[in-house]
């Protein structure tokens, strides 16, 4: 869709428009852009948008009505206007406004979580009764599939909802008081496609404040965007013919190709995924609203732990604050932590509440990517991987004191670097394939049948690609290289910016003419859709 020349259209018209109006006036066509953008990717996705902003916004204001209350009596208490308690009585109402503000809380949760399970998940938990039941041989028809839409960016919106409402619930910050500008928060249509998932106390003081018109700020968004459209039209779409190839036909593309597949697809995935946020974080710059960034350079991680505090931060972190930490400090999992204290000493118990929260969120972040078994399993990995590494960092320490040489060389950063890089692309077999037990055959075949089928030139240009798009790929992925180290020490655009004017127009009408003659714009210019728009 940002691909699109109507998104472009749309995009010029609001950028005129937005800094045309009146400051105070400027969130209200946001709005309005945000339900015209949703309406025109499907008449009836604006509804669910709307009941998971109305919800949450009038649970939010509920469990501040509470909070008020209390404080209010708590005032009464100080003043003298109420006759003070006795500590059994305040506590008794102190419970009783807490167990309020749960009911009202969970009940919203389980509303939204609900909506978003029941439009992503039926058919999958279908698939599965019906395989259990045809394995045990059960007589009767199979359980029917249901025709649901997914509303576009379903994921995306419904845990931004959720990280304000526990958020509010917990104290955090105050509840909207205006019921448009948390439905503003909550659609604010750059986000739909791909996140960031945005937390309410980051995105709210720049989204409803007054912005004047500010060249550089403009300038540099639109650098932004122009960014995002070259990792997504000219290295994106151009390699995704290849990747299609490979995944298409595992019988014949195996060995040496699984190896070739899963390097092009993770060029694939990070100019898609970045280039898309790129756009995203360009487009709300362009209107003066700050959104934070989702990658910092996670090729260059050392381990799979740095990689994923540099890779999609924003669902990392609400993962972690809202699943790992509520669920290690929950009730149920205090009691196995004192039980597994009780027999196994502090070690185990400090220890087996990490590993249940790591898997359980894990398990809930490969759900979340898509509903089969085989993303489940990635999330899984990645959970036992991370756990395994943890367990492993005494000995990496112990290792690095010995060999201080030898671990402060570029060498062994490079060895790191380039073992975390081909970790996680083993790890996105499991992401490609149809199926885990696909995704596993074939990399067992990475090994056994290595050069089982030649690579030759021929070959190679039989995935789709010619020589031509070979060398462009090369250019474009030693260009975000290039970048990528440029802006170890800062950010490009300021560096940029620095030079002398000539320069810095130089690199924007190069960069402008790269997209338009070297993109791949398919026939009709049918852009291939963000990998994860699926979400």
């Amino acid at each position: 869709m940002f691909v699109s020349y109507g998104f472009i259209a749309f995009l010029c018209i609001l950028f005129v428009l937005y800094y045309l109006l009146p400051g105070k006036c400027q969130w209200i066509l946001l709005l309005c852009a945000n339900f015209l953008f949703y309406f025109s990717a499907g008449r009836w996705y604006p509804l669910f948008i709307l009941v998971t902003s109305l919800t949450v916004y009038w649970t939010g204001r509920m469990l501040g009505r509470l909070d008020g209350q209390w404080d209010a009596y708590l005032g009464d208490i100080r003043s003298g206007r109420t006759e003070k308690p006795s500590r059994e009585q305040k506590k008794a109402l102190k419970a009783t406004v807490n167990r309020r503000k749960k009911g009202w809380m969970l009940l919203c949760l389980f509303l939204n979580l609900g909506i978003l399970a029941v439009l992503k998940y039926t058919n999958f938990v279908v698939d599965n009764i019906n395989t259990v039941r045809s394995s045990l041989h059960i007589q009767g028809e199979a359980l029917p599939y249901l025709q649901l839409v997914v509303p576009l960016g379903i994921s995306f919106y419904t845990f931004q909802a959720v990280s304000y409402l526990l958020d509010v619930y917990w104290n955090k910050i105050e509840p909207q008081r205006n019921v448009l500008k948390f439905t503003l928060y909550v659609s604010f249509f750059p986000q739909l496609i791909q996140g960031p998932i945005s937390r309410y106390q980051d995105m709210a003081p720049s989204l409803y404040a007054s912005h004047a018109f500010d060249w550089k700020q403009v300038r540099f968004g639109l650098e932004r965007i122009l960014w995002g459209y070259f990792k997504k039209l000219v290295i994106a779409d151009r390699i995704s013919v290849a990747v299609s190839m490979l995944m298409s036909d595992p019988e014949y593309y195996t060995g040496v190709y699984v190896l070739i597949g899963m390097l092009f697809y993770a060029a694939q995935l990070y100019a898609d995924f970045t280039g898309g946020i790129d756009i995203t974080i360009g487009i709300a710059q362009v209107f003066g609203v700050h959104l934070q960034e989702n990658f910092i350079r996670p090729f260059f991680s050392k381990n799979i732990i740095e990689y994923w505090r540099r890779w999609h931060i924003s669902m990392g972190t609400w993962f972690r604050d809202y699943v790992f930490y509520p669920c290690s400090i929950s009730k149920p999992m205090k009691a196995v932590t004192s039980w597994t204290k009780k027999h196994f000493g502090m070690g185990g118990a400090r220890r087996v509440a990490i590993y249940i929260a790591t898997f359980l969120t894990w398990f809930a972040t490969g759900i979340w990517h898509g509903a089969d078994w085989h993303f489940i399993v990635w999330g899984i990995a990645n959970g036992v991987i991370i756990m395994i590494t943890g367990e492993l960092e005494p000995l990496y320490a112990k290792f690095h004191d010995h060999f201080p040489r030898l671990v402060n060389t570029w060498a062994y950063r490079a060895f790191q670097i380039i073992r975390t890089f081909l970790l996680l692309c083993c790890l996105r077999l499991l992401d490609t394939y149809a199926s885990v037990r696909l995704a596993a055959r074939q990399f067992l075949h990475m090994f056994t049948e290595f050069w089982k089928t030649p690579v030759n030139f021929q070959e190679l240009t039989d995935l789709g690609l010619t020589g031509a798009d070979y060398l462009v790929l090369l250019f474009g992925v030693l260009l975000l290289f290039s970048v990528s180290m440029y802006g170890r020490d800062g950010s490009v655009r300021e560096k940029i910016s620095r030079k002398p004017y000539f320069v810095r127009y130089a690199v924007f009408v190069l960069l402008f003419f790269a997209v338009l003659l070297l993109g791949s714009y398919g026939v009709g210019f049918d852009a291939q859709q963000f990998i994860y728009n699926q979400f």
